[in-house]
């Protein structure tokens, strides 16, 4: 860099002055001159280079919603260190696609929006704004021309795009893959695949032929038992409700309802989805966690028809078929959809228990009662171990199909509609929460499983169910089958294979997961590609008219509510813009301009999240989603990544079962239809720990400023008042952020970089302590010195040849630092090319090749004192390029050891030995030496305990 002339010495110290000088200009030479770019083979960012032939590593983080918080320090943990691994990558001969995006739809804009009358654009493009300096500053190599951001139309398109992609398509589960629904529908007019009722396709309406494909697309539009946040104004995937019932943003109570609403069909992913987690190098507590939350589990689906009610029957799934004659009632979930076609008028009994019938005169009145009181209740509620079972009686029965007895039909809220069909033929006798209901409305039992404790098989005596899964079955057989004295495998099959042969039941495997809820009833989110005509059916707009673009609007609210009260409904605020949602258009389908509706919800804010990857790699093709020449490069699939996908994705474990499994559905539709040669998106995943803070909190609990906290004889004490201390997140609620500025303004920027590496390894949580980040900034300045003479500003290496001494260290750096670095161990990286910088100090002075190879070492940690380094050792060009040093392997096996030597457990002499050295010679060296012959004086050696070539134990007598 060109130097200023300095007024006083004092300018070539490194002070905080002088490195926010160095670091700004040369933040402004690595933008002015490009460096980061990183050229595509093809297209619009193609820069005539070959790149074919080279290595390229593709780098991403999980791109931030830009708050209008801004950063504090626990932000930029994984940024920098995706910068340092990237700036690495580089200096080792990668391409290196490396750059930042903006997940920037969602409720806290529109929130704001709300309540200030600002457009969620204008709030959320000037949060980006301060986002992209505030990370500029930090000295990440972004490839800028690549960032994006998903609020843009021109990003947008493509989200709208692979919506369409899924909408128009179905999985064949012949093919194991997703097909153009084109294909289906030939099959229907060919009369290869039956339609519901048997008529042909030619037979059927638009509407009829709209209602059979919503069955098998993979984007659909159902009347559903949904997340209701009436304090939201809108419906919650099950991902976005917390544990105790409550919506993850805003904390506002969540109902059940039943709404119509877009859903993706997820679930039929639901095998590839987990068989593919063994493809990918991620943490296995991650994979654990998706394939638990998939949940896949092999069972039998069983039909119980219901009782007087033509055409209704109950389908229940079941991992334990064996038990099905032990089946003594049913329970469906209050949201179940058959519930209101089969509860009749007037109860079938007048001598019915109270309890079957909640005290009300008629069935309806009992479930509509119920309904009530078990929307108010959160699955976790519901679900809980030992609580009381409720439930009421429908009025209805249903036959057990292999014994024919008729069985009560009740609805319970422990039933959920989240797993299975929402509905459980219940055996008591071998079902903890069963035989508690079942006791609780004095319902029957039958034992089917032999009891192996002694108990007996009269239910009647027990204290609770008897659950085994390797005992014989008992009481179970009829005319056709008996199971009695199988085993439950055996018993499975055999009962599995009866009901199949007689069109009641079939094997199959079941998923926990459900199909992914995909309406949002809020304005600030892609708007769907789809209008319905007159008859309500849903069209897909074509490709030409795509971006559907969000309108200005004047009321960002929804409807406003009591965000207690269950009852209430969306609307939406796209709704209310009437020359919006009603147009006139060509869709091209052979019927001239018509009059549609456009579709009034919005995506939720996954959407843009779920494929920015791809953009990534070709943000300014207008003509596909990425010309497949790029993804192939970037993404495409090797002997290293059987799968293909992002190099190295970095970001937060809680990501795990939202984005994370979101974005692998989508890359597989996409795969699936020949949009992309990579199975998966993410091949490498790493998830950082969390820079965690101080909370002070004062008598009450309540948080109070940290920065106004003294310490003082070990208490800590706010305004004169003692308060307390612990570890707690970093944020505004705790009143304990940090900004990065603070950091930077009274260190450096290379400084706060440093500190955040070397905290600890990158996966662990760690305290912020900021009287802890001068030690970083006291290495910068020794490393400074070691180069720059402080008091002239010249450069004070030698031209010498340095001796084997040093090149031993110099080497041992290198190596130790190249393997860090590869292994994303930043914080003993950092430790040690202190240790090496050490060394030189204490050696006094610095050869030039050394001090050149130690400058490129710490490059990719603290570039801009690497940069201003290299260019005072007389370099001219940036040095994010420039090859890393490899280590000789010549300097890395060290002549001598040390070996240590006790006698009776303490330690008498070191002596320094060959590495090759053998147990006797090093004995008969270690008895020889003059301190050990002291500690022995004339003692009985009774035994020599020699691990060559670092140990020799001596015992005496």
């Amino acid at each position: 860099m060109s130097e200023t002339t300095p007024e006083a010495p004092e300018a070539y110290r490194y002070t905080p002055a002088l490195a926010a000088r160095i670091e700004s200009e040369w933040q402004d030479r690595w933008e002015r001159e490009r460096v980061f770019d990183a050229p595509n083979p093809v297209g619009a960012l193609a820069d005539g280079s070959e790149v074919a032939g080279r290595p390229h590593a593709f780098i991403m983080d999980m791109f931030p919603y830009p708050s209008g918080a801004g950063l504090h320090v626990g932000h930029p943990l994984g940024f920098i260190a995706t910068d340092v691994y990237a700036r690495f990558m580089r200096m080792t001969g990668h391409n290196v696609l490396h750059t930042m995006g903006f997940d920037a739809f969602g409720l806290p804009a529109e929130q704001y929006a709300v309540q200030t009358g600002t457009h969620p654009r204008v709030s959320t493009e000037a949060n980006i704004t301060r986002y992209r300096e505030q990370l500029r500053s930090l000295g990440l190599g972004h490839d800028s021309r690549r960032s994006i951001a998903t609020i843009d139309p021109s990003y947008y398109k493509w989200t709208q795009w692979i919506f369409l992609q899924i909408f128009n398509s179905w999985y064949d589960p012949e093919a194991g893959q997703a097909r153009p629904i084109t294909e289906l529908v030939a099959r229907f007019e060919r009369g290869e695949q039956a339609t519901p009722d048997g008529r042909t396709w030619a037979e059927l309406s638009d509407v009829e032929r709209g209602e059979v494909l919503s069955d098998y697309r993979l984007a659909y539009i159902k009347l559903a038992p949904v997340n209701w946040c009436p304090g939201l104004g809108t419906v919650l995937a099950n991902e976005e409700v917390t544990a105790d019932g409550r919506s993850e943003r805003g904390n506002f109570p969540v109902f059940k309802a039943n709404l119509r609403q877009w859903m993706m069909r997820i679930t039929a992913y639901g095998d590839r989805l987990i068989d593919d987690l063994d493809l990918l190098d991620w943490p296995d507590a991650i994979k654990l966690q998706q394939r638990n939350w998939i949940g896949r589990s092999e069972g039998a689906r069983v039909a119980f028809e219901v009782t007087g009610v033509e055409g209704a029957s109950i389908t229940v799934f079941t991992t334990r078929p064996d038990t099905l004659f032990g089946a003594t009632y049913m329970v469906l979930a209050p949201e179940h959809e058959l519930v209101d076609a089969i509860v009749p008028a007037v109860w079938p009994s007048a001598d019915l228990p109270a309890e079957w019938t909640g005290g009300q005169a008629t069935p309806v009145e009992a479930v509509a009662a119920y309904r009530k009181q078990a929307a108010g209740k959160s699955e976790v509620e519901r679900q809980t171990e030992g609580k009381s079972k409720t439930g009421v009686f429908t009025g209805a029965y249903a036959t057990n199909p292999v014994s024919g007895e008729q069985v009560p039909v009740f609805i319970a809220d422990y039933v959920l509609m989240g797993y299975g069909t929402g509905a459980i033929m219940a055996v008591p006798a071998h079902d903890h929460r069963d035989f508690e209901f079942a006791r609780a409305f004095n319902l029957p039992m039958r034992c089917v499983v032999q009891p192996s404790d002694g108990r007996g098989t009269d239910p009647a005596g027990w204290d609770d169910a008897f659950v085994s899964y390797d005992a014989a079955i008992v009481n179970s057989a009829n005319d056709e089958v008996s199971l009695d004295g199988l085993g439950v495998v055996d018993a499975k099959k055999t009962i599995t294979d009866w009901l199949t042969a007689r069109g009641i039941g079939e094997g199959t495997v079941n998923f926990k997961l459900r199909d992914w809820l995909f309406s949002r009833q809020r304005y600030w989110g892609e708007p769907f590609p789809i209008v319905y005509d007159e008859d309500g059916v849903a069209h897909p707009l074509p490709e030409s008219m795509l971006p559907v673009e969000l309108p200005e609007i004047d009321d960002y609210s929804p409807r406003t509510f009591d965000p207690n009260d269950a009852d209430t409904s969306p609307e939406t605020p796209l709704s209310r813009r009437e020359d919006w949602v009603t147009v006139e258009l060509d869709l091209g389908l052979g019927e001239g301009v018509r009059k549609y509706r456009r579709e009034t919800n919005t995506m939720p804010n996954w959407a843009g999240s779920c494929w920015y990857e791809l953009r990534y790699v070709d943000p300014d093709n207008d003509a596909q989603i990425v010309d497949p020449t790029n993804e192939r490069y970037w993404m495409g699939p090797d002997a290293d990544k059987p799968a293909g996908g992002v190099d190295l994705y970095v970001g937060g474990a809680e990501h795990a079962v939202l984005h994370l499994l979101y974005s692998r559905f989508w890359h597989k539709v996409l795969f699936d239809l020949g949009h992309v040669s990579s199975k998966e998106p993410f091949h490498k995943l790493f998830n950082q720990g969390m820079i965690q803070g101080q909370v002070y909190r004062d008598e009450r609990g309540f948080p109070v400023p940290a920065a106004e906290v003294e310490e003082r004889d070990g208490a800590w004490f706010y305004q004169g008042e003692q308060v307390s201390r612990e570890i707690g997140k970093i944020g505004k609620s705790l009143k304990n952020v940090v900004a990065p500025e603070e950091v930077t303004e009274e260190y450096s920027v290379d400084t706060l970089r440093l500190y955040e590496m070397a905290m600890g390894p990158l996966d662990v949580s760690r305290p912020w302590d900021t009287r802890a980040v001068v030690g970083s900034f006291r290495f910068l300045q020794r490393l400074w010195r070691t180069i720059v003479d402080e008091e002239t500003g010249a450069v004070v290496v030698t031209d010498e040849e340095p001796d084997e001494a040093t090149l031993r260290a110099l080497n041992k750096a290198i190596d130790g630092i190249r393997r860090d670095l590869t292994g994303l161990r930043f914080n003993t990286a950092v430790a040690k090319a202190t240790e090496l910088n050490n060394y030189l100090v204490k050696r006094g002075s610095t050869p030039r090749v050394v001090a050149e190879q130690a400058v490129l070492l710490v490059a990719p940690l603290a570039p801009h004192i690497a940069e201003e380094l290299w260019a005072k050792l007389g370099h001219t060009t940036s040095l994010v390029h420039q090859p890393l040093p490899e280590a000789d392997p010549a300097y890395l096996v060290d002549d001598t050891v040390t070996c240590v030597v006790q006698v009776k457990g303490k330690v008498k002499a070191r002596l320094e030995v060959p590495p090759s050295i053998g147990d006797a010679e090093l004995e008969t060296l270690a008895l020889a030496a003059p301190n050990v012959v002291a500690a022995i004086s004339g003692a009985e050696v009774r035994k020599v305990i020699v691990r060559a070539p670092k140990l020799v134990n001596i015992v005496t007598g």
